[in-house]
């Protein structure tokens, strides 16, 4: 079967055990219809870029399914029809990645996933600045 993955915004104003039902349910949808959830993660309240329904925060579900496209389909359909799921986004991948999500990595710091950027080492790709004008003008 083909694998997928899902990420869901539902509506800020849900508690997380509202929010984390919500994934459970959407699994159990799938389930039904011949597909299986390998992996679900919630992400917590986040903070989107721009409003969707008056809302500028959201709670972030994510999905690695294996399941044939009907089944996506139903579930697809099901969430864009409940009143508490705001955006749905499903990608077909060709295979998952072994362990936990981006978003979930501990590693991560909070100005994302940049990494390290306080020495940034040989800029090779610049040319020499020559001399600066305070050295020059004396």
């Amino acid at each position: 079967m083909p694998l997928y993955e899902h990420v869901m915004i539902a509506r800020q104003d849900l508690s997380n055990a509202q929010a984390e039902g919500l994934v459970e349910h959407f699994s159990t949808v799938l389930s039904d219809n011949g597909g299986k959830v390998i992996d679900s993660e919630y992400w917590g309240v986040k903070t989107m870029a721009y409003k969707i329904n008056k809302n500028r925060k959201g709670h972030y579900a994510f999905l690695k399914t294996d399941a044939p496209s009907t089944a996506v389909q139903e579930m697809e359909r099901l969430m864009r029809l409940h009143d508490d799921v705001m955006r749905v986004m499903t990608i077909k991948v060709d295979a998952h990645d072994e362990g936990p999500s981006v978003q979930m990595r501990k590693d991560r710091d909070d100005r994302g996933d940049r990494g390290d950027r306080g020495d940034r080492g040989d800029r090779g790709d610049r040319g020499d600045r020559g001399e600066r004008r305070e050295r020059r003008d004396r």
